[in-house]
This record gives structure tokens, C-alpha cells and sequence, in this order.
């Protein structure tokens, strides 16, 4: 039998909702966690405003999150972070990869592109530097 060393789970400003028993319990147990989709499934990029521009096969077109009032209050969120991502000079796909890094280093995030103009932005984010003040600040504007 081999011990569970990591769990998957999506994870990002827009779900945080294992915040409040998988991932305490996952550190209680020494578990790390693979946060897949930090960038909302591209939602958190700012570059999906409007459901009709994703492509025909597109998965995202079927979900709730991207749909008629949870679209509208979901825009609001994405209109925070791009305002934070305005603030500190990185794009909102930087800062919400950054603030899934900051969350603990028994945490890695997954961001799937299929740019490397987009890989290269990912990866940068790994050096966005945030204070104590700026994540308490993101936290508050991003619940």
C-alpha cells in the first residue's frame, strides 16, 4: 500500500470552497494539493466576457458559472481582479496563480494553456511577491 501523497481538487480565487474542511484536513495529514484550474477555467484571465464567443464545443458554455446572473456577478469578480492585476503591474491571470502560490507551499497549481506566450505569464507569476497587507487586501475584495 503506498500513502496518498497529493489530492486534486480545483482551487482558485473563484473556488475556494475546500477551504474550510479538505484543505485543513489534507494538511493535518501531510497531504499536498494540486490546485487544477487557478485560472477559473481561463474565466479568472478577464478573456472570457461573453459566453458566445467560446467555440461551439466549448464545455464552459454549458456550465451555470458562465450563465446568465452567476455571468453577471461573476464579471464583477473578474472586474476586482483585474483592478488588484492593474495595481500591482501583472496581468489577472499572474495574480490569481500568485495568490494560489501564496496560499502554502503544500499547494501547487496546474494552469493549462496552449500559448507559450501565455506559459511564459504563468510562469512569471511564480515570482509576484505579495505582502501580508495585499493578501489580506484580496481576500477582503475577493470573498
Amino acid at each position: 500500500m503506498h500513502p496518498i501523497t497529493a489530492v486534486q481538487a480545483e482551487y482558485s480565487l473563484w473556488t475556494r470552497d475546500i477551504e474550510a474542511d479538505i484543505l485543513p484536513l489534507l494538511r493535518h495529514l501531510g497531504i499536498g494539493l494540486v490546485a487544477y484550474a487557478p485560472l477559473g477555467h481561463g474565466f479568472l484571465t478577464g478573456a472570457y466576457r461573453d459566453p458566445q464567443h467560446l467555440a461551439d464545443g466549448d464545455f464552459r458554455r454549458g456550465q451555470p458559472r458562465f450563465a446568465g446572473q452567476n455571468l453577471a456577478h461573476n464579471l464583477q469578480l473578474v472586474d476586482r481582479i483585474e483592478q488588484l492585476a492593474v495595481g500591482k503591474g501583472i496581468t489577472p491571470a499572474q495574480l490569481a496563480i500568485a495568490w494560489v502560490l501564496h496560499q502554502g507551499h503544500d499547494i501547487v497549481p496546474i494552469a493549462g494553456t496552449k500559448r507559450v506566450q501565455y506559459l511564459e505569464q504563468n510562469l512569471a507569476a511564480a515570482d509576484v511577491p505579495f505582502s501580508p497587507e495585499e493578501l489580506t487586501r484580496i481576500h477582503d475584495t475577493i470573498p
